[in-house]
């Protein structure tokens, strides 16, 4: 099986995004910072315009607020896409709560959540996926407080479940940081032990990584890597893997 990791950045990029998809032929895509609507809307390119053209069978959307636009409304948060079975669905919050009339001027935009679904390989071997936008601090990708109990929060929530469990995102941490250290004392940090040295692109000025997938013992890992097509200010991460 393949899943791609991506923070999608608005699907500014949307012909690259479906390039991307189509090339790499995932079997689930975790993707951050897609924007959907119950409008045509023409000026913002949407989960469900994007799945038009790739045809998954599967789509599960966790907004964390809600722009008002024209009669309907705006959402923007994480989205995972996928052409396996997902038996369970459920949508955290790790910092305040979902708004449906977000306001940069009145609002915090750190408004984050993470997805955690139950896919079936061919076989029906259930595993979890677990998506995820971390809390941005502008000037730096070293954590704070708030990083620190949003990855205490990811990892007590991972105890409680059973088999194989993937964590993809963009966690807005840079290796070695005191909250991503939570994360990587309990499961393979796939872009350290690659070696990755950068998860951004040259639409952005900024090199470090802070883009990961994580994986506890039950996902036997066959490859990992970022992918050539570039669709968006971060790279894509690859996982081909197997479950038991």
């Amino acid at each position: 099986m393949k899943l791609l990791q991506l923070n999608a950045w608005g699907l500014r990029l949307p012909n690259n995004v479906t390039n991307l998809v189509k090339h790499e032929a995932p079997d689930i895509v975790a993707f951050q910072e897609v924007f959907e609507s119950d409008l045509e809307t023409g000026f913002f390119p949407t989960l469900t315009e994007f799945m038009q053209g790739i045809r998954f069978h599967h789509q599960y959307y966790s907004p964390v607020y809600g722009f008002r636009l024209m009669s309907g409304t705006l959402q923007f948060g994480n989205a995972i896409t996928s052409n396996l079975t997902l038996t369970d669905q459920e949508t955290v919050f790790t910092n305040h709560a979902y708004i449906d009339d977000f306001r940069f001027e009145r609002d915090d935009y750190n408004i984050r959540n993470f997805q955690h679904v139950v896919a079936e390989d061919e076989q029906g071997n259930p595993f979890h996926v677990i998506n995820y936008h971390g809390y941005q601090i502008p000037s730096h990708k070293k954590g704070n407080e708030f990083t620190l109990k949003a990855c205490q929060q990811l990892l007590d929530y991972t105890t409680s479940l059973q088999g194989p469990i993937i964590i993809a995102g963009d966690f807005n941490l840079e290796p070695g940081s005191e909250s991503l250290a939570l994360l990587d004392n309990a499961f393979r940090n796939l872009s350290t032990e690659y070696g990755l040295t950068t998860t951004r692109t040259h639409h952005t000025s900024k090199v470090e990584v802070c883009d990961y997938i994580f994986v506890n013992d039950g996902v036997t890992v066959q490859n990992f890597y970022t992918a050539d097509e570039i669709a968006s200010d971060h790279l894509g991460l690859v996982l081909e893997f197997e479950v038991a």
